[in-house]
């Protein structure tokens, strides 16, 4: 895909987040622990909430960016790169959504540095975050039940 527009780009980010959504979606239905299958499902939907700011975006909506910046645990930075799929033990199912949401953090910093319209740097640098936090969410899992059960 060309990245030579910003209606490329924002389809583009909009395809991650829908692909984001599906798998996390899917995952979420296979997962036996509740609190995971919640935290799954319920980072699905905010996957889709991504989307539908992207969308309004696309159409004319000006959003604005984040104030607050989330600290993550670094754990993704650690840990072995897992493929994401439907079919993996516990242990993957939380490594490799944290790498997936610290390479989308790195995509939407990336792609707010890289424009000089500021509400797509809002829009970005938003989106930003909130990957961030889902990468958090994972980690805290991970650390609480894969490291300490280790």
């Amino acid at each position: 895909m060309k990245l030579d527009s910003v209606d490329s780009v924002l389809d583009f980010a909009i395809q991650k987040e829908q692909d984001a959504a599906d798998i996390y979606l899917e995952l979420g239905n296979k997962m036996d622990r509740p609190y995971m299958k919640d935290v799954f499902l319920g980072v699905a939907k905010e996957e889709m909430g991504h989307k539908s700011k992207l969308m309004g975006v696309k159409s004319g909506k000006k959003l604005h960016a984040s104030e607050k910046e989330i600290q993550g645990l670094k754990l993704a930075d650690t840990l072995v790169e897992v493929e994401l799929s439907t079919e993996m033990d516990y242990q993957d199912a939380l490594i490799a959504p944290m790498k997936t949401e610290k390479a989308a953090y790195r995509l939407y910093t990336d792609l707010a540095s890289a424009t000089d319209n500021a509400d797509l740097q809002g829009l970005f640098k938003n989106l930003a975050q909130e990957e961030a936090k889902h990468k958090l969410r994972f980690e805290v899992e991970y650390d609480d039940h894969v490291l300490k059960e280790n």
